[in-house]
């Protein structure tokens, strides 16, 4: 029996399996997609961190004593740990790596090395291995494995959701790797004039990175108080570190700023779209309240979806792509429609992109009682109200995120039917609105969903009228009014002497009631034609 393993969790009990079986049943991808594949991003970080070390390293170990024949061993445990990465990045992820090709994805191979760089990285791994104590190696790591970094910053922006901090942090470090880079120099040419030799160079007291640190900071960014060169070599140093720190400076700025405005672009215009709108106002003297109203209108929405208006973002994608975001944001709600159920699935999708977000204020009428119904209104967020009663303000139903309302109007005839309530905004809402207009441009295509759908509003109007028996309102004027009826007396004086069939007096006033009977609808035949002609 083999053994069985449990993992308590909370007031879980489960079974797995052990490490080390699934480890051993582990399968490593044959292909990578480097544009989709988080295990190689999370694979491209360590290699960009072993790039690093030699990266910031080099020139330490190179300029200041710190390797000592005392501490070899960890500086060479470090650096065997790093070829160790670069020769699985080479042999492992680099073999499996999908690339295009005359517009064809290479999935497995060794063609896979990224169009040749995986050949640098040989060239690399080669020069380590020849020449193990050199910093011939360490420098050849440092120029060939460059194209890491660059694709290790691509893939990591564009799974970052707010990617400008990351670029803002590398400028930075560009900063500090070059102040790093002028200390390290500093020292080399301390130590070749000799330590203490004169005021300019290091005098060999304290920590000399440090030391060497903080006057490459004052001599890049041009503070001044620094000791004046005396020979031709140190005249000519500072002078290349002058220009050399006008020019880095300038372009870190540069970086920054395009950092900071590409981060701010959306705010930017943002505010300049509100600044116009309030000029605009103020020009034409709207009331306070109205501008109260439109400012908050641009507040909320720049808020709640970080954007005024959906449409621009997804414009500038193809047809495809933005039917894939339709329907993994809409389709859900729009497929529970009853007025569509059975309809043509593409009908559908050419719907969804057809769909409009539109934000209502708090008490914002969404649509009015009477109005001409040429909308049909999806809730995606927020509650809206439908209101009814004596006074129009009761209350009937609230509806909420994922409710549809105003379907029957987009098929009803005669240019649509009047709205029966008042639906108004509770809070702020955010509705998907679908028009008349699109909608009959896309059942053009479809006239079997369109036969359907005409049935369906027929009866679903049907199911909606009143009843013909309903009481009418008082005060309601008729432009022909109904006959009175006659009256009891003649009644039961025609009935007596329809009863005694006589011709005496009650006979003729039989006569004569028929024949005043006759004139009365006479003269109401007449009074309807002439109301139709004034009509």
């Amino acid at each position: 029996m083999e053994e069985e393993h449990y993992c308590e969790m909370l007031c879980c009990t489960f079974k797995y399996r052990p490490w080390l079986d699934r480890l051993r049943n582990y399968q490593f991808p044959s292909s990578i997609d480097p544009l989709t594949n988080l295990m190689y991003v999370l694979w491209l970080f360590f290699v960009v961190m072993a790039w690093n070390w030699n990266c910031w390293l080099i020139p330490v170990r190179w300029a200041f004593p710190y390797q000592t024949p005392a501490n070899i061993h960890c500086w060479l445990f470090i650096d065997y740990l790093c070829d160790f990465i670069y020769l699985l990045d080479i042999l492992v992820f680099q073999t499996r790596l999908q690339f295009v090709r005359g517009g064809d994805i290479i999935v497995s191979g060794r063609e896979g090395n990224r169009g040749g760089v995986g050949s640098y990285r040989d060239v690399t791994l080669l020069v380590g291995v020849t020449r193990r104590w050199s910093m011939l190696k360490h420098a050849a790591f440092l120029l060939l494995q460059y194209m890491a970094f660059f694709e290790f910053n691509n893939r990591l922006e564009a799974i970052l959701t707010k990617a400008y901090i990351y670029r803002v942090i590398r400028t930075t470090a560009y900063l500090l790797y070059s102040l790093h880079v002028n200390s390290c120099f500093y020292y080399w040419a301390s130590a070749y004039e000799g330590l203490g030799s004169t005021k300019w160079v290091y005098d060999g007291e304290g920590n000399s990175y440090i030391r060497c640190y903080y006057w490459a900071v004052k001599t890049l960014i041009t503070i001044g108080g620094l000791p004046d060169p005396k020979t031709l070599f140190e005249i000519v140093f500072q002078l290349l570190n002058y220009f050399t720190g006008v020019f880095a400076f300038s372009v870190m700025i540069g970086q920054m700023r395009d950092v900071v405005g590409a981060a701010t672009a959306g705010q930017t215009y943002y505010r300049s779209c509100m600044d116009s709108t309030i000029k605009y106002m103020n020009f034409y003297k709207i009331p306070k309240t109205v501008q109260n109203r439109v400012k908050t209108w641009y507040e909320y929405t720049w808020h709640s979806q970080g954007m005024l208006d959906e449409s621009e973002l997804l414009v500038q994608l193809p047809d495809k792509m933005r039917l894939d975001i339709a329907i993994d944001v809409n389709y859900s709600i729009v497929s529970k429609v009853a007025l569509f159920q059975g309809c043509d699935r593409q009908m559908i999708f050419d719907m969804l992109k057809r769909l409009r977000s539109v934000v209502y204020l708090p008490n914002d009428y969404v649509c009015k009682k009477g109005e001409i119904g040429r909308e049909m209104y999806i809730i995606q967020a927020g509650h809206v109200q439908v209101l009814g009663g004596p006074d129009g303000k009761t209350v009937l139903v609230t509806l909420k995120p994922g409710s549809v309302f105003g379907e029957i109007s987009l098929l009803a005839a005669g240019g649509g039917n009047r709205r029966t309530a008042n639906v108004i905004a509770h809070g702020f809402a955010n509705l998907f609105i679908l028009d008349k207009k699109d909608l009959n441009e896309i059942l053009v295509h479809y006239p079997e969903s369109q036969k359907l759908l005409k049935k369906k509003a027929k009866k679903m109007l049907k199911s909606n009228n009143k009843p013909k028996d309903a009481k009418r309102v008082p005060g309601d004027s008729l432009i022909i009014p109904p006959k009175p009826d006659t009256p009891k007396l003649f009644q039961a004086a025609l009935a007596a002497a329809g009863r005694m069939g006589g011709k005496g007096p009650l006979a003729q006033l039989r006569w004569r009631l028929r024949e005043l009977k006759a004139m009365q609808a006479m003269q109401v035949s007449m009074g309807r034609m002439s109301v139709v002609k004034v009509l």
